[in-house]
């Protein structure tokens, strides 16, 4: 009851949203020898859950990013598996094509600049952390080493030159 009483007050008094979940995952490099290095961070917010990446040392250009299906990294990041796609559709961009257009863990590419960094920020509504469905936590977030083209069927973005466990950190 308290748990009702203290949303109500915060939808009604514009109080930010009292048990939104947040995770992490520190992205490392999937090859021997190589300095990719990054980190995400995820809040679920009432429009959606917002994704902040940030990397470095990665070759300038765009890169294609991904959540993918497992959260393990090991063997160069293919033991990952491929796109989180709960609801078995084609490949696309999240934000833009929705569910029905795009694979859940489909977010485009990260621009690095000539110093070696990226960021990208995003917020993808009804993806959630943890729960029933579209939940992300505890899956890999990887890295690739060419920019996705949005083909068929994943994108053409090469291999995984980066990945990271997702982690829930709280609510």
């Amino acid at each position: 009851m308290k748990r009702v009483i203290a949303v109500v007050g915060c939808v009604l008094f514009g109080v930010p949203w009292a048990w939104a979940e947040s995770g992490k995952a520190v992205i490392q490099a999937t090859a021997e020898g190589s300095s990719v290095s990054g980190d995400a961070a995820l809040t679920e917010t009432p429009d959606g859950l917002k994704m902040t990446v940030r990397v470095s040392n990665v070759p300038p250009g765009k890169h294609g990013l991904h959540i993918h299906q497992f959260g393990n990294c090991a063997d160069q990041g293919n033991a990952a598996g491929g796109h989180y796609n709960p609801h078995g559709v084609a490949h696309g961009f999240l934000p833009s094509d929705g569910f029905a257009g795009a694979h859940a863990g489909d977010f485009g590419n990260i621009e690095v600049g000539a110093d070696g960094t990226g960021m990208l920020e995003l917020t993808l509504p009804d993806l959630r952390l943890g729960g029933a469905s579209n939940t992300v936590g505890g899956r890999a977030i990887v890295l690739h080493e060419k920019e996705d083209d949005f083909g068929q069927p994943t994108g053409n973005a090469g291999g995984r030159i980066g990945c990271g466990v997702i982690t829930i950190t709280g609510s």
